[in-house]
C-alpha cells in the first residue's frame, strides 16, 4: 500500500491516453495523480520509483464487457467474492477498472448481480458497475446466449435496472424487441444502452440512436452483416461520430481486415475482451446455460463450434492491436484507455494520466507488451503474474 505519502513513478516514455512523453514523472499522492512532469523538474524531496531502462507507463485499461476470469463466471456466482475472484484475474493482465458482465438471465439473477456490484464497490475500486448483457434480445441472434432467457422488459427487468444507486450501469439490447421509447427511458436515468445480439436494420438503429443509444457490443458479431443494400447496424455504427463500438481482437471474433475497416470509421472503437472463466483461471472448460463451452488455443466454443465469449484479456487485445492490425502501441493503448472512459462518461477521472485522475496505472514491456507493475487508486500490485 502507497498510503497518502507523495511520490513519483518515472519512466522513459509515459504515454497519458493521447500524447507520448519521453523521461517523464507521474507525481502521485494518495489515489490521485497531482502532475506529469519531466524527470528533471522533479523536486528532490519526493521520493521516486524508477520503472526499468524503456518500460512505458500508460493509463490502467479499462473493459466494459467481462463475463468471467480466475475460473468464475459471473452468472454462476453474481457475488462480492465472485466479482472479487475476476476481478483479481484481470488486473493481472492490466485491466485495473471493468464492469462485470451477467448474459441474459433472470430477474431474480440480475437483482443479486446488482447488490453485489453494489456491495463490492463500496471496498473494490475496480469495479465500475454492472453490464446486463441481455435479456432483451433476438432470439434470431442469441449466439450461446439461453433462448429461454430472452424477453420483453417486463416491470420488474425495468425496477432492477432503475434503481441501482451506484457506478455505471450499461445494457445491451436489440433495439427491435423493445418498445418504442424504452431506450430513451433507460438512457433519461442516465443508463447507458449498447445494442447486440441484434437483428435491427439501418433505420431501427438510427433510431435507437436517435432515442439515445450510444454503443455496439462485440461489433461484427451477433448482427447482421454489412450488405451492399442491407447497410444494417454495422454501417450506422461506422459512420455515427457518437457511437462507441466494442472491438474482440482475438483473431477469432473478426477478420483483422474487417477490424482496420472498423478503424477508419467515424465511430469510436474501443477494446473489450467478453472475456469467460479461463482467463486468468486454470480450467480447460466451463459449463454456461447449460452447455459445456471448451477452450481450446485460445478459443471458447460449444461442442458444435458456436463462440462463447472469449479467452482474451486486455495485454493480448492490445498486442493484438498491434500485430493484427497494425497500429502504433499509442494508438492501441488508447482503444484500451481513454476510448471506454469516455465511453462510461468517466474521463474526468479514468483513462488518461493527467492532474485530479485517479492513479490507475499499467507498466509495460513496449516490445512484448507485457504487464510489468500495476497501479489501483495509486495502490501497487508488484507481482502480476503471467500477463499474456
Amino acid at each position: 500500500m502507497t498510503g497518502t505519502r507523495r511520490h513519483a513513478i518515472v519512466a522513459d516514455t509515459v504515454f497519458d491516453g493521447a500524447v507520448v512523453h519521453r523521461d517523464c514523472a507521474v507525481v502521485i499522492e494518495g489515489g490521485d495523480i497531482l502532475a506529469l512532469l519531466p524527470r528533471y523538474e522533479l523536486p528532490v524531496s519526493v521520493p521516486v520509483r524508477d520503472l526499468p531502462d524503456g518500460a512505458w507507463l500508460a493509463p490502467g485499461f479499462i473493459d466494459v464487457q467481462v463475463n468471467g476470469g480466475g475460473d468464475a463466471l459471473f452468472n454462476d456466482t453474481p457475488t462480492p467474492e465472485g466479482i472479487a475472484a475476476i476481478v483479481a484475474a484481470h488486473r493481472r493482465f492490466g485491466t485495473t477498472t471493468l464492469l462485470p458482465t451477467l448474459i441474459s438471465d433472470t430477474t431474480a439473477k440480475m437483482r443479486a448481480a446488482s447488490a453485489a456490484v453494489n456491495a463490492v464497490m463500496a471496498r473494490e475500486p475496480g469495479v465500475l458497475g454492472v453490464h446486463f448483457e441481455g435479456p432483451f434480445l433476438s432470439p434470431e441472434r442469441a449466439g450461446v446466449h439461453d433462448p429461454a432467457m430472452l424477453r420483453a422488459p417486463t416491470a420488474d427487468d425495468i425496477e432492477t435496472i432503475m434503481e441501482r444507486p451506484r457506478g455505471v450501469t450499461l445494457v445491451t439490447l436489440a433495439p427491435e424487441r423493445v418498445p418504442a421509447g424504452f431506450i430513451a427511458q433507460l438512457a433519461g436515468a442516465g443508463v447507458r444502452v449498447a445494442l447486440g445480439h441484434s437483428m435491427a436494420n439501418f433505420e431501427q438503429t438510427c433510431g435507437a440512436i436517435a432515442e439515445g443509444l450510444t454503443g455496439f457490443t462485440h461489433l461484427f458479431n451477433a448482427m447482421p452483416p454489412l450488405l451492399s443494400r442491407e447497410p444494417g447496424p454495422i454501417a450506422a455504427a461506422l459512420e455515427t461520430p457518437s457511437a462507441f463500438y466494442g472491438l474482440i481482437v482475438d483473431g477469432e471474433h473478426v477478420a483483422p481486415a474487417m477490424l482496420r475497416l472498423a478503424l477508419r470509421g467515424l465511430g469510436q472503437p474501443m477494446l473489450v475482451t467478453d472475456a469467460m472463466p479461463p482467463v486468468g483461471g486454470t480450467g480447460a472448460s466451463f459449463m454456461l446455460g447449460g452447455k459445456k463451452i471448451l477452450v481450446h488455443d485460445g478459443r471458447c466454443a460449444t461442442a458444435d463450434g458456436t463462440l462463447a465469449g472469449a479467452a482474451l484479456e486486455m495485454a493480448s487485445a492490445v498486442r493484438n492491436s498491434v500485430r493484427l492490425l497494425n497500429l502504433d502501441l499509442p494508438d492501441a493503448l488508447r482503444l484500451a484507455t481513454a476510448a471506454p472512459a469516455a465511453f462510461l462518461g468517466l474521463s474526468h477521472r479514468l483513462g488518461h494520466l493527467a492532474p485530479d485522475h485517479r492513479a490507475d496505472m499499467v507498466a509495460l514491456d513496449p516490445s512484448e507488451i507485457r504487464v510489468l507493475s500495476i497501479w489501483v487508486a495509486g495502490d501497487e500490485f508488484t507481482d502480476p503474474g503471467p500477463s499474456g
